[in-house]
């Protein structure tokens, strides 16, 4: 017993009936080994994440982690953003919906099953896919050191701070970005460390 899952589940006061209804559907699969990660119940075949049991303000959710691989004959699973590649959501508001798709949200979770034993993986995009902001481009140039830290980058990493150089709209802000993030690329740091 995970005293962090036990904790998680009795503690809730948001969803803490459709938190163990979802429990008690997802554990109905024994295949399953439940953990706690992400500081949720996290759910994994052979030590590989299938689902995850998390709530916001305004829903519930299971969230599939190879859920675009899914099927989704209902058409119910959810991509959370555009810029999710992988992870589906099925969502709920109540705990009757939860009931009414129990034998569904079982389909959904063997198929994930499934997959993981198949060994799919779900193909992602690729560094080349994300455009270099010219900001980013003219300080690649000018400066030989920061170009080699950041072709030294893991894919990820270089994904990341392209991502987010991108979502600013203003080239003032951009600009700004890549300069707050400059020492971080050459430390060989990715954004969030």
């Amino acid at each position: 017993m995970n005293l962090k899952i036990e904790h998680f589940f009795e503690n809730a006061t948001r969803w803490n009936e459709e938190f163990n209804l979802l429990r008690e559907i997802v554990r109905g699969n024994k295949t399953l080994q439940e953990d706690y990660k992400w500081m949720h119940p996290c759910y994994t075949f052979a030590g590989k994440n299938v689902v995850l049991i998390h709530g916001f303000k305004e829903y519930c959710a299971l969230l599939f982690h190879k859920g675009a691989l899914l099927k989704d004959p209902k058409n119910i699973l959810i991509q959370q953003t555009e810029n999710v590649q992988s992870a589906r959501q099925l969502r709920f508001t109540t705990i009757e919906q939860i009931e009414s798709l129990r034998e569904v949200i079982s389909a959904y979770i063997q198929e994930a099953i499934e997959i993981e034993k198949s060994g799919k993986k779900v193909d992602m995009r690729k560094t080349a896919d994300y455009p270099i902001p010219e900001e980013f481009k003219r300080a690649l140039l000018e400066d030989p050191l920061l170009q080699k830290a950041f072709q030294s980058l893991t894919p990820g990493r270089q994904k990341g701070y392209l991502f987010y150089f991108n979502q600013a709209k203003q080239e003032k802000t951009r600009a700004a970005r890549i300069e707050k993030y400059y020492q971080h690329i050459l430390d060989g740091k990715g954004i969030d460390d």
